[in-house]
């Protein structure tokens, strides 16, 4: 039995460990100790490790094994809410969100929380309510001025963004993730003051990596904002190199998994699924081919309704067809068509609690293009939008932009060069037995010939036609992607062959793509 001095002297040497972005170190040495005592603190800590790792199912197991121990433990409650919420299962994180409210109505972590849920909701108001809740009990809570800042920053409402994230670093300097944000809606110049900060910060000892690469990223922008690419590419590629190092990132494991899905639809043979009631518009693609701006323009007309980048079908088919090893081909699958029922229900029913009204649906999670296959017998009546952009461009901007845990093959030239190629190898996949389903967009058509195209896509959506898709820029509509700002400008043609400036750096991009 561990007396109270050895225990703490174990968890602070674990939780420095923690800071410092040593997840594996943590998960293992966590485990020893959770053997010698059941200490509430180590289930905490060792669900923030998973959670820092994205594995968000083996912290929900953690944390439900802790809640039995300490049912009324709020610190279990929001750490299980929060595993829930980054596994889409939107109703099981509210509840357990409330009940640790129920126990402690100011407990300022579950009303950010709560307010982050409901901005994923799209209940923009409950949302801004819950971190102003936050904000009267303590003004000085970095990431509740944070979460103000960004959801501000989705609705187009930059100044108040700047102000909350001036806050945030007047709070703690080294929050550097507000760095990155702040440089996201400023123009740089060479004078600037935040450029300055940035580059005297970024070589402070003190900081993580997790902190300084943020600042990379950051100053990426800085300098391609006063167009001195060479120094703009030396800090995207730094933050990059770092964030890879912090992910442990394996291009391969992405390869297999392409692979294996293919191998289910190898000898597919058409099914007669029940039609879904409402209309669902899947807009997909490599990320940063053009699918916030489709969204933007779909989302205009007057039936249609943007749900944004959603989460629920990469869960959905993991969990109903890719968890057994000895998987079938497609049509002999067990219980198919309960479980191409059941997912459909569990679609519609996480969608209902976005927009419940009988809108047309978009979801715009590019990475769905991985499952067309599985998404057209749950969705019979679906329409795919296939975003395609420039190969060079699109890598190039999947590079430069920062996209926390989500993309991960963005993190380097040569992945991002390998997952390209699956994208499109798969795309070519699907097309043998789907090309009805599938629109292909061009965004460099798009934005060269708005019009016809726009009027083109809304033909292919069966939809009729809508003049307010000509004015996208108008949507006041969140856009929790970044192209936040892009896509509430009109229609511009500048992303066109957008990495040509940077074009002597990306010879091992450009020679790793197969096109």
């Amino acid at each position: 039995m561990l007396s109270n001095i050895e225990l703490k002297k174990k968890v602070d040497k674990i939780t420095n460990k923690l800071k410092a972005g040593l997840f594996d170190e943590v998960i293992l040495d966590t485990k020893v100790l959770l053997k010698k005592t059941k200490h509430p603190i180590l289930f905490n800590i060792l669900s923030l490790a998973f959670q820092s790792k994205g594995e968000f199912d083996n912290s929900v197991e953690i944390m439900n094994d802790a809640l039995q121990l300490s049912p009324r433990n709020v610190l279990h409650l929001n750490n299980l809410a929060i595993s829930y919420h980054n596994l889409a299962k939107y109703a099981e994180a509210e509840k357990y969100f409330l009940r640790g409210l129920e126990l402690d109505p100011n407990y300022i972590n579950i009303l950010n929380n709560l307010g982050n849920l409901k901005k994923d909701l799209n209940l923009i108001n409950e949302s801004i309510n819950y971190f102003k809740k936050s904000l009267t009990i303590n003004n000085n809570i970095v990431e509740t001025h944070f979460n103000l800042a960004v959801i501000y920053q989705s609705s187009g409402e930059f100044e108040k963004s700047k102000e909350h994230l001036k806050k945030v670093l007047e709070i703690n300097p080294n929050f550097t993730e507000a760095d990155r944000v702040l440089s996201l809606v400023t123009k740089y110049d060479e004078n600037n003051e935040h450029f300055k900060i940035m580059l005297k910060k970024v070589s402070d000892s003190k900081l993580n990596d997790y902190e300084v690469h943020q600042l990379h990223f950051g100053l990426g922008k800085c300098y391609e904002d006063i167009k001195d690419y060479e120094n703009a590419f030396f800090h995207y590629n730094k933050g990059n190199s770092i964030k890879k190092k912090i992910t442990n990132y394996n291009v391969q494991k992405d390869i297999e998994k392409f692979e294996k899905i293919k191998n289910i639809f190898k000898n597919y043979k058409n099914l007669k699924i029940k039609k879904n009631k409402r209309k669902i518009i899947f807009i997909l693609g490599m990320p940063r081919s053009g699918t916030s701006l489709t969204e933007q323009i779909l989302s205009s007309h007057n039936n249609v309704f943007g749900g944004g980048e959603l989460p629920f079908i990469p869960s959905i088919i993991n969990k109903n067809f890719l968890q057994d090893k000895n998987i079938k081909i497609f049509n002999e699958i067990n219980d198919l068509e309960k479980k191409i029922s059941n997912s459909q229900d569990d679609y519609l029913f996480q969608i209902s609690l976005i927009n419940n009204s009988e809108k047309s649906f978009t979801d715009k999670a590019p990475l769905n293009f991985r499952y067309i296959g599985f998404l057209v017998n749950i969705f019979p009546n679906l329409k795919i939008i296939n975003c395609k952009r420039n190969p060079v461009d699109i890598c190039w901007s999947n590079f430069k932009n920062y996209f926390g845990a989500s993309l991960n093959f963005s993190n380097d030239l040569e992945d991002l060069a390998q997952y390209y190629n699956q994208y499109e190898s798969i795309m070519q996949f699907w097309k043998k037995y789907f090309s009805n389903n599938i629109y292909d967009l061009n965004y460099e058509n798009l934005v060269t010939n708005s019009e016809e195209e726009i009027k083109n896509l809304i033909k292919f959506c069966e939809l009729n036609w809508d003049p307010n898709c000509l004015k996208h820029y108008e949507n006041k509509r969140l856009i929790k992607t970044v192209s936040f700002n892009q896509a509430r400008k009109p229609i511009y043609k500048s992303a066109i062959k957008s990495s040509n400036m940077f074009e002597k750096y990306l010879d091992k991009l450009v020679k790793n793509l197969n096109f």
